[in-house]
């Protein structure tokens, strides 16, 4: 095995914790995430995520979903399909 390197990194508390839930909700450490994401960059050659600004639109509506407004929810994926329509 190769010589291990320390990485540090600072962030919010709050986006640490919410992280950290997700993460351990799939079973990952923060450590095991910090790993994939390096070898995937290296493996890559390249960053592994597209990353872009939403327009306007896509904003204010990401937004208003976080607030919890403006949400529809379905019983079924063939009444989600049927909403489509109308």
């Amino acid at each position: 095995m190769s010589h291990s390197a320390i990485i540090h990194a600072r962030i919010d508390s709050s986006t640490k914790e919410a992280t950290e839930r997700i993460l351990n909700s799939i079973g990952l450490t923060p450590t095991e995430a910090i790993r994939l994401f390096y070898r995937q960059i290296a493996m890559r050659g390249e960053f592994p995520l597209e990353l872009r600004v939403p327009n306007a639109s896509t904003a204010d509506a990401l937004l208003r979903a976080d607030q919890g407004e403006d949400l529809e929810s379905f019983s079924s994926a063939d009444e989600l399909y049927a909403s489509w329509d109308s």
